[in-house]
């Protein structure tokens, strides 16, 4: 853990670890010590690109929501997909908020839930002034690039204000194109390079998340750290036991 961070009036701790680290402290240490109790909600996010499909195994931000969960308090993560423009945060936080006050509305979250929220993307044209390097960053640090090769090419200007429906979906199953170049460096070290541009997908299943949010809807899927497959448990049980 680092020192106290004060960010727009707004003062807090950093540290040095994983989003889960962030949550796994936060809940067993922190709040306890210092605000008694255990918190109503985590919100893991905003994070800068979308965590859909196959996506939400690898995410930090999905996870520490999940660690919430898995500490029984209930959680979401939230994620804004990321274009080629100048990314409007202020925007997309506006549209989870929306989202999340729909959720939340009548009976609070019951212990262990974790949802996860994908935001489409709020920007807005690249202009001169822009510097080329810092947006090609983030793009590429964010999986910005993502999009169904299907869709390749279907990305275009939008509206950052305009209300988008909220839809609650299954998240898609199918795989991504990934695609590596080998490469030599300087020295002679052979080395690969991820090729694929981002997160190009196989194929998109209607009705589930990445479909959704190429519709420009907020995506809602629920999540669940217990990941048994509950229907093949009795076949390897009859496998080891003859």
């Amino acid at each position: 853990m680092t020192q106290p961070i004060e960010v727009n009036g707004q003062v807090g701790i950093a540290v040095d670890g994983r989003p889960a680290d962030c949550v796994k402290l936060a809940l067993t240490n922190l709040w306890p010590e210092h605000m008694g109790g255990r918190p109503d909600l985590v919100v893991s996010g905003m994070n800068a690109g979308a965590n859909v499909g196959i996506n939400v195994i690898y995410s930090g931000t999905v996870a520490a929501a999940l660690e919430a969960a898995f500490l029984g308090v209930p959680s979401i993560a939230v994620s804004m997909h990321i274009g080629r423009g100048r990314t409007l945060f202020e925007a997309g936080a506006r549209h989870a908020m929306r989202a999340i006050r729909l959720l939340l509305q009548g009976e609070p979250l019951e212990p262990h839930t974790c949802l996860n929220i994908n935001v489409p993307r709020c920007e807005l044209p690249p202009t001169a002034a822009d510097d080329p390097a810092s947006i090609a960053r983030q793009r590429a640090a964010s999986g910005a690039t993502f999009r169904p090769l299907s869709e390749r090419g279907a990305e275009g200007e939008v509206d950052p204000d305009a209300e988008m429906p909220v839809v609650v979906c299954p998240m898609n199953t199918h795989g991504i194109a990934d695609r590596f170049e080998q490469r030599s460096a300087p020295d002679g070290q052979i080395y690969f390079w991820s090729a694929s541009g981002g997160f190009d997908f196989h194929e998109t299943e209607p009705g589930s998340d990445v479909d959704y949010l190429f519709r420009r809807c907020i995506t809602v899927t629920p999540l669940r750290y217990d990941l048994t497959d509950e229907a093949s448990l009795g076949r390897w049980k009859e496998l080891i036991q003859r």
